[in-house]
């Protein structure tokens, strides 16, 4: 009990004792008051009565306030103690309350006889979560995060735990036999069934995946501080794992998963430096026409020349800048540089540069794209850009808007790797491309299978009824060139004709050729008339 607990108790007691006391002397003179036998008592007895009644009354209600913040104070308390290790949106423990509790569920394990128990530590993360709550609100996002507890909480076993440790990652911990591991696999594809159901949210229906990754106490090393901040970063690592090879499933921890999460981690460092210190070049391979073998043109591709990997084709670094994002950056820095290079070669060729999905969700590209052709002083009739199919199925009316901006200042638009994605002749139809590209894929086999010497004869005919021109890629060897050649009329690249360049080697090559913008044409042959001006003067 607190200070003024034990005041207001004193005043209490004090003012009830003088009450007694005052009372005892008053009460006499008041019956005989009364019963007419007297005056009643003295006044200052009666003021003094008063005032100890009224001290009295003071001291109980400020007993009972205190009560009532002692009260009001505790069930603060027990609130603020709630918040602090439960989560507040789904009422599963955060990350704060479970790991202590893994502590002691692993040590209470290991103390086993036997030891014929393990522990699971099974990490969960919402895939593309975040676009539902750019699209849908976070309100329909909360929803989906408390049924998601809800679906998880009905299929764990009795005596496991469930938290959420932010944001759209929960985890599960439990309790397992040794010899069983089987029984956790059973548990995260039940979950993950689970989840694959529809959700009821805004109105309407919205369907979502998981990426689950375990760890379990037998990975543990020997000695180890903080055993449950261990599980968490192997189940961490195997859930990464789980989202790299597809998403919708889950895997258990490896000790290699540890070293190709370190690489990838010196993968982004290395991204993020190289953009700042410009380490991030074109290379170029020729474009030619297949009928006459005539240089047409070059597309533009990245490399990344670093220190420490060498040099790194866009299939390693391109997909991690994306998640980085910041390809935005890095392709713009590529393509300016591209442009000054492609500036001083001969007019009549072409630059093609590749477009990221990324780049094309942005409502500013093409304003951006056409103030990197001013300041390199490039024509815009000579660039083309090359966007995937992919890129059709994002928001359509915003790549046909982007598209049709850059097509009225000049730039050319290509449908590049056509036949892998889901490009339709309505959507062929409906924007207005100038060129389609067949994927290498389809090049590739042309000679090896008939039924893809098919799809290739079925492109050329469909490009050929809309007037739009093919490039063939990945053009290796002669007779892929020359069955090329049978199907019909054809811009081609691919290592038959070159392998990609830098700028300098390119740029070398041109002025052998004397193919740069700033070579003079060869000094014409005197003819007839001159010859006889000459031997007349």
């Amino acid at each position: 009990m607190s200070e003024r607990d034990v005041v207001a108790l004193g005043i209490i007691a004090a003012a009830l004792i003088m009450f007694v006391g005052h009372a005892a002397a008053a009460m006499p003179a008041v019956i005989r008051a009364f019963e007419g036998e007297g005056e009643g008592p003295a006044a200052w007895l009666a003021s003094a009565l008063l005032l100890n009644t009224a001290l009295l009354i003071f001291g109980w209600r400020r007993h009972v306030e205190l009560l009532r913040e002692v009260e009001e104070r505790r069930v603060a308390e027990e609130q603020a103690k709630t918040l602090a290790f439960t989560d507040p949106l789904t009422g599963s423990l955060n990350r704060r309350s479970i790991l202590p509790q893994v502590d002691a569920l692993i040590a209470s394990a290991h103390a086993e006889t036997g030891a014929a128990r393990a522990v699971a530590f099974v990490m969960l993360d919402l895939d593309h979560f975040k676009q539902i709550n750019d699209l849908n609100g976070h309100r329909a996002g909360d929803s989906m995060l408390v049924t998601m507890a809800e679906r998880v909480r009905a299929v764990l076993p009795e005596g496991a735990m469930l938290a959420r440790l932010g944001g759209d990652e929960f985890a599960c911990v439990m309790t397992y036999e040794r010899a069983n591991p089987a029984r956790i696999d059973l548990i995260a594809a039940e979950i993950i069934t689970a989840a694959r159901q529809p959700f009821d949210v805004a109105g309407g229906q919205l369907a979502i995946s998981l990426s689950v990754g375990i760890a379990c106490s037998t990975n543990l090393p020997s000695r180890c501080e903080s055993p449950a901040e261990e599980m968490l970063h192997m189940a961490d690592m195997a859930m990464y794992h789980a989202k790299k090879n597809g998403r919708n499933r889950y895997d258990w921890f490896e000790p290699r998963m540890e070293h190709d999460l370190r690489m990838r981690a010196e993968l982004e460092n290395g991204i993020l430096a190289g953009i700042a210190r410009g380490e991030f070049v074109p290379f170029y391979e020729q474009q030619v026409d297949i009928e006459t073998g005539e240089l047409t043109g070059f597309e533009m591709l990245a490399r990344w020349n670093s220190p420490q990997l060498g040099l790194v084709t866009p299939d390693r670094f391109i997909p991690v800048a994306e998640e980085l994002g910041v390809i935005c950056d890095l392709s713009e820095a590529i393509i300016s540089q591209a442009l000054r290079d492609a500036r001083e070669w001969d007019s009549n060729l072409t630059l093609a540069v590749n477009i990221s999905p990324v780049q094309m969700r942005d409502p500013w590209f093409a304003q951006r794209l056409l103030k990197l052709m001013a300041e390199a002083n490039f024509p815009p009739e000579r660039l083309e850009i090359e966007i995937t199919e992919n890129c059709l199925n994002e928001n359509i009316g915003l790549v046909r808007s982007l598209v049709t901006s850059l097509k009225n200042q000049g730039v050319s638009v290509s449908l590049d790797d056509f036949g892998v994605g889901y490009a339709t002749l309505a959507q062929l139809r409906a924007l207005p491309f100038d060129r389609v590209k067949i994927d290498r894929n389809f090049v590739a086999r042309l000679t090896r299978n008939e039924d893809t010497a098919t799809v290739v004869s079925t492109i050329a005919a469909i490009g050929e009824s809309m007037n739009l021109p093919l490039t063939a890629e990945g053009i290796e060897t002669e007779n892929l060139r020359d069955s090329l050649r049978r199907i019909g009329t054809f811009k081609g690249q691919g290592y038959y004709y070159g392998r990609p360049e830098p700028a300098e080697a390119v740029r070398a090559r041109l002025k052998s050729e004397a193919r740069l913008s700033n070579d003079a044409p060869p000094p014409l042959a005197p003819g007839p008339e001159a010859e006889v001006r000459v031997a007349g003067a």
